[in-house]
C-alpha cells in the first residue's frame, strides 16, 4: 500500500512541474500549416514527417529540418499557404511569400 502512495505522489509531482504548453504542444503539433483549399487528404508525409490535416490546417511534430524547409515541403504537398508557424511563432509576411513560391 505504501509503494502505491509513493508512486502516485511521484506521478502526481512530476505531473506539476510539466508545463501545460508542453502537452498543448503535441496535441497540436511543432509545425502549423493553413493552406488556402483545404487539402483532400487527411495526411501528408514530405520527407519522414507525417502531416495530420483537419478543419483546414495541417500539423506534424518536431523535425530535424529548419523550419523554412519544412515550410517549403508541406506548401509542395497541400499547396499555397495563408500561414505557417513553429513552434506557436508564424512566419512573417516575407517569410510565408519564400515558402509560397515552392508551391506547385
Amino acid at each position: 500500500m505504501n509503494r502505491m502512495i509513493a508512486v502516485a505522489a511521484a506521478a502526481a509531482a512530476t505531473l506539476a512541474l510539466v508545463p501545460a504548453t508542453g502537452f498543448a504542444q503535441t496535441t497540436r503539433g511543432y509545425y502549423s500549416a493553413t493552406p488556402v483549399t483545404a487539402p483532400a487528404k487527411t495526411s501528408v508525409v514530405t520527407r519522414s514527417t507525417v502531416w495530420h490535416c483537419g478543419e483546414g490546417t495541417c500539423t506534424a511534430s518536431k523535425s530535424t529540418s529548419r523550419d523554412a524547409i519544412m515550410c517549403e515541403l508541406v506548401v509542395r504537398e497541400v499547396g499555397t499557404l495563408q500561414s505557417f508557424s513553429a513552434n506557436g511563432t508564424a512566419f512573417d509576411a516575407d517569410a510565408l511569400a519564400k515558402c509560397n513560391a515552392r508551391a506547385r
